[in-house]
């Protein structure tokens, strides 16, 4: 019993750092340009190799930050404030 118990919690315990982000519940006509959002970015020092929306509503960058270090950061698309990040 005590095998199947630690069993579960070491398989649940993975699946809560895949819980999802939420960044907005502002419409999208109010978030911040893509293109510009990208830009300013990049102007920090990113290196974005990939950039997606959520179905959170979060502007995601996966790439480099100007460390050189990997990176994938969640930004809430109203304020370019990062909401989680994970740094490799």
């Amino acid at each position: 019993m005590k095998t199947l118990a630690l069993l579960l919690v070491t398989l649940t315990l993975p699946l809560s750092s895949f819980a999802a982000v939420n960044c907005t519940k502002e419409d999208q006509s109010k978030w911040m340009d893509q293109d510009k959002f990208q830009a300013a970015r990049t102007a920090e020092g990113y290196q974005i190799k990939v950039f997606k929306v959520t179905k959170g509503n979060c502007y995601e960058i996966y790439g480099k930050n100007k460390e050189g270090k990997k990176v994938e950061i969640y930004f809430n698309p109203m304020t370019a404030e990062i909401v989680k990040a994970k740094i490799k």
